[in-house]
């Protein structure tokens, strides 16, 4: 008869029979592996554990600064807003300056424009008068004119012409 051999058998079955053989070698890899790692890392001066913490500080700093750097412009946007401020209100002071200066102006001109209504008034009343002063006056004394008239020299007649021409 032929003997056949079990179905059940694998290559992990073979082994099953020396099972602290295969957890020596296992051993005696992690061993190699781990030891290889550090003695690399020894002889190449690189470690990543510090060079992690050396990275995390240069990030640690580099964040330091920056808010140095923001706390700085946000002073000096603060230092130029105020500057703004201050400005704007001398600005508006002076813009007030101004407008009450105007409003005085404006007072004074308005009197000064009434009195100058007064004036007129009171030029076209005295031309008026003096109009009718001269109307009633020729009829009366024409004579004492004339010998006024004689008794002045010849530039002043000529200078009372003049005035009133202009008066009337």
């Amino acid at each position: 008869m032929i003997e056949l051999a079990p179905r059940s058998a694998s290559p992990i079955a073979r082994f099953g029979g020396q099972p602290i053989a295969i957890a020596a070698a296992a051993l005696i890899i992690v061993v190699l592996g781990v030891s290889s790692i550090a003695l690399w890392r020894a002889f190449t001066g690189n470690a990543p554990e510090t060079d992690r913490a050396v990275a995390a500080r240069q990030l640690q700093a580099r964040a330091a600064q920056a808010s140095e750097q923001l706390v700085e412009k946000t002073k000096g946007l603060e230092a130029t807003q105020q500057e703004s401020i201050d400005q704007l209100q001398m600005v508006q002071d002076q813009l007030l300056t101004v407008r009450r200066l105007l409003a005085a102006q404006q007072a004074d001109t308005k009197k000064l424009s009434e009195q100058v209504g007064m004036l007129t008034e009171a030029i076209d009343g005295l031309r008026q008068s003096f109009a009718s002063a001269q109307a009633s006056e020729p009829t009366a004394a024409p004579s004492s004119r004339q010998r006024s008239a004689k008794t002045k020299p010849r530039s002043s007649r000529s200078a009372n012409r003049s005035r009133a021409k202009a008066r009337g």
